[in-house]
Parts: structure tokens; C-alpha cells; sequence
């Protein structure tokens, strides 16, 4: 997408690109291999299209949330709870939550705001950015 998008931004001399990691775009976790490799990549590809786009009013962004509380999350629970023999309060707050300090869910909303704030103009030096949404999960 961003390959297909940039020389349309450029020649418009503005842009705004920003796409949506996770806390693993930062940090690892066992067992998380691949999904810990592809946030990794998406965190590099941010970074160099930053770079390459500079100049051209662009800026390039990414969102690295940690758990969000989304329809997708919430239906993991009874799987979780079935194969780990666990409460729905323990699958939320010793396995979904363990990582994020606040001990909530970051929420959709929170996400949305960030994003709409790095298209206004006010954000335009913020470009090559990793911003983490995600409860203090990143910062030890």
C-alpha cells in the first residue's frame, strides 16, 4: 500500500501514512515467533519510508498498541479459558492483561485519537515513530 500511495503523496507534496503494529513491534514474546517478526518488519518499513519520504511533506507513523478490547479479543476468551482450565477474570487479567502495568485494555477510541492526531499539521515533525498505546507494557 505504501509503495502504491507514496508517489501520489509526493506529488502533492503531503501525506500521511500510519499503520498499526503492537506492543511486539517492540518487545517479544515466547511462542510469537512470526506475529513478533512481522511487527518487528512493520516497525523497519515505518522507519525507512520516514526516512525516504522526508522532504515530501510526508510523514510516517505506526500505532503499537497492546490489547485492545475488541470483538476479536473478547471471543479468544472462552478458548483460553477452556484449554487453560481458567476463570474468564483470570484469562483477562493473569493472561491478557498480565503484560500492561494499568491492568486495562487500551480501547479503540484511545487508538483512533492518536491516529487523528498525527494527520494534523501539528504532528508533522513526528514521522518514523513507533508510539506505544499500550497500558506501560513498554516501558520496563
Amino acid at each position: 500500500m505504501m509503495q502504491a500511495a507514496v508517489p501520489f503523496m509526493k506529488a502533492k507534496k503531503w501525506g500521511r501514512i500510519i499503520s498499526t503494529a503492537s506492543a511486539h513491534s517492540l518487545v517479544a514474546s515466547p511462542n510469537k515467533s512470526a506475529y513478533v517478526m512481522a511487527k518487528h518488519g512493520l516497525a523497519g518499513l515505518t522507519k525507512t519510508i520516514a526516512l525516504e519520504t522526508a522532504t515530501d511533506g510526508i510523514t510516517v507513523n505506526c500505532i503499537s498498541p497492546g490489547y485492545v478490547w475488541t470483538p476479536l479479543v473478547e471471543n479468544q476468551i472462552p478458548d483460553t479459558m477452556a484449554s487453560r482450565g481458567l476463570t474468564r477474570e483470570q484469562v483477562i487479567n493473569d493472561v491478557l492483561l498480565e503484560a500492561q502495568p494499568t491492568k486495562e485494555f487500551v480501547t479503540v477510541d484511545q487508538v483512533a485519537a492518536l491516529a487523528l492526531f498525527l494527520c494534523r499539521d501539528e504532528a508533522k515533525s513526528i514521522t518514523g515513530a513507533n508510539l506505544s498505546v499500550d497500558g506501560g507494557w513498554t516501558a520496563a
